[in-house]
């Protein structure tokens, strides 16, 4: 029995012994004007994003239709659905911070790539999109 546990251990160890060590990733990774990173948020973090940073803005992805029928106020509107939608976002401030939703989730998801090529770097996402932020009982502009 002895035996059988030695000739078990000495592997393990050499295993253990010459693997690399883990490299630690910081919690606030540094950024890098090429970086990018979305983030998921709710409906309270999205009034808290608001009111803590006014340099933060909304970008509404919902037809104009919609956009008339309701949105988060000061939100900038641009229809994901518009042939031209890569050209208008282009045109925004890359260094801003966004907000982007649409009515539930898709279009914004699906808008997130043409961001990043666009050259935007810091995007935060509302989950499940405007529902959620009318749902969670937030303020809405007519």
């Amino acid at each position: 029995m002895r035996f059988f546990f030695i000739i078990l251990t000495i592997p393990t160890l050499l295993l253990c012994s010459c693997s690399e060590p883990k490299q630690v990733e910081s919690s606030t990774p540094a950024r890098s004007p090429d970086s990018w990173s979305v983030q998921n948020v709710t409906p309270v973090d999205t009034r808290k994003l608001l009111a803590e940073n006014k340099d933060v803005r909304v970008l509404d992805v919902r037809t104009p239709a919609e956009y008339a029928q309701g949105h988060i106020a000061g939100a900038v509107n641009v229809d994901f659905n518009a042939a031209d939608f890569a050209d208008q976002v282009a045109q925004l401030d890359k260094n801003t911070s966004y907000i982007v939703h649409c009515r539930s989730g898709k279009r914004s998801s699906n808008s997130l790539p043409i961001l990043k090529e666009q050259g935007f770097t810091a995007i935060y996402h509302l989950n499940k999109g405007f529902n959620a932020w009318k749902d969670a009982g937030m303020l809405t502009a007519p």
